[in-house]
């Protein structure tokens, strides 16, 4: 079941390969509006959005070859 889902998702990856750095960088971009919206929230002072968008982003910069 983990094989053929790996599977899937590489094959529906491999036509789409900025997707992850655009996810990450969307998130990252998210984090800094919600720093002047909500700058006393827990997501911002924990800086999620941040530290979650940069490692998609370099998920994805790192796969997209292998795609």
């Amino acid at each position: 079941m983990i094989s053929r889902s790996l599977d899937f998702l590489s094959e529906w990856l491999a036509h789409r390969k900025g997707l992850l750095p655009i996810l990450g960088l969307m998130l990252i971009l998210a984090n800094l509006i919600l720093q002047f919206l909500y700058p006393t929230s827990w997501l911002t002072e924990t800086n999620l959005c941040l530290h979650v968008g940069l490692i998609i982003a370099i998920i994805g910069f790192l796969l997209s070859p292998v795609l």
